[in-house]
């Protein structure tokens, strides 16, 4: 996969340029009213306006269809916008849908608000066991959406089990695989239908730009990109096409550090006797350990862990970290750190343990361990 992200065949168009050029302009003009003709017959594959076709953009989205194995694929704006530009192209009103209950908060608040000012019906499940699934088909169900693994609770659907139901109920499948990446999981190849990514984390690898991205079969992108990507108007710019792709050259390699020193510090983490649970699909204790291996070929650097320690407590650990930012998102250099209530599922003895969720960058983590160390000898000592 490294090969395939860093080698371009020479592209004369280009003057042989290695890096595809920023095409910063919002229109292309003609040599004459034939050609324009023509091209305004499909604005979505000819060169008419930015806001349907760009070659910076187009260079992306091609090389993530590759990775992801898929046809064809469409970028967006955010992934927000990808993944609310795919649900908004697939449903109807009278359509349901089956969406983890664990899955990104924004898009399940997208699809109550489909649900409350389009009366679309939306049955929420824990993915964890496919009778779930199974129970929640309706006659009406039109797509079943997966994030596996969740990115706060860090909890599996069986991919193929659930491509399988979807295709005997006529309905498609949609998999946000923001966490794993086409380097660590390849939804497609289990027989989902559609895969959605936020290239604000991994794929851009650098903080500095939003991005997302629709993945599958091309008549499937296709309604997608003329029911919502030029409708709506939440289109990438080439800008933001040219730093994603700069990302992609390196996607791979960094995937390997941020695998390697997200399980050093969740192994870390596991050995203290007042942390209760360590939420990482890459450790043996991982309750869908079995499931982890089966479909995935690594493992993202973002996890989660539950403590004994009230929540203001944990806060103020996190507060005294130094090479840990406070902070949302992911996938960047630098990590980060959030704190909150841990589930009720997890109250021992009526108490209300606290959650932390942990971003694993690109530093040394030995001096991450150390610098957990030295926070948590505090909270200790409190």
């Amino acid at each position: 996969m490294q090969t395939l992200v860093a080698h371009d065949p020479v592209d004369t168009r280009h003057h042989g340029a290695v890096t595809m050029p920023l095409y910063q302009n919002s229109l292309f003009a003609f040599e004459n009213h034939a050609s324009f003709d023509c091209a305004m017959k499909d604005v979505l594959a000819a060169h008419v306006y930015s806001r349907g076709n760009n070659p910076t953009v187009m260079y992306l989205e091609r090389r993530i269809a590759e990775l992801e194995g898929g046809e064809q694929a469409r970028c967006f704006a955010s992934g927000m916008g990808a993944i609310a530009g795919t649900l908004h192209a697939l449903l109807q009103t009278g359509d349901h849908i089956v969406c983890v209950d664990q899955a990104y908060g924004p898009t399940r608040e997208f699809l109550a608000d489909l649900s409350t000012r389009y009366r679309v019906e939306v049955t929420f499940v824990d993915g964890a066991e496919l009778d779930a699934f199974r129970q929640a088909i309706r006659p009406n169900t039109k797509a079943i959406y997966l994030e596996s693994p969740t990115s706060g609770l860090f909890e599996l659907q069986d991919l193929e089990g659930v491509a399988a139901i979807a295709r005997e109920a006529g309905a498609l499948t949609v998999i946000d695989n923001s966490w794993a990446t086409p380097v660590f999981q390849r939804p497609i190849s289990m027989g989902i239908d559609l895969v959605v990514h936020s290239l604000t984390k991994y794929f851009s690898g650098h903080s500095d730009s939003l991005g997302g991205v629709v993945v599958g079969r091309r008549d499937l992108v296709e309604t997608i990109s003329n029911r919502s990507y030029m409708l709506l108007g939440s289109v990438m710019t080439a800008h933001t096409a040219s730093l994603i792709t700069r990302g992609v050259r390196t996607l791979p390699l960094r995937m390997e550090r941020h695998q390697a020193s997200g399980l050093r510090v969740a192994e870390h983490l596991l050995r203290k006797d007042d942390v209760v649970r360590v939420n990482h699909p890459g450790l043996p204790a991982h309750p869908q350990r079995e499931l982890a291996e089966k479909q995935l070929q690594g493992y993202g650097s973002l996890f989660s862990f539950v403590t004994r320690h009230p929540v203001a407590s944990l806060k103020a650990w996190a507060d005294d970290l130094e090479y840990f930012r406070i902070g949302v998102s992911w996938g960047g250099y630098e990590s980060l750190v959030t704190v909150g209530e841990a589930p009720a599922r997890w109250n021992q003895g009526g108490e209300s343990p606290s959650i932390a969720r942990l971003y694993i960058g690109l530093e040394d983590p030995d001096v991450l361990i150390g610098d957990i160390e030295r926070a948590w000898s505090r909270l200790s000592r409190d």
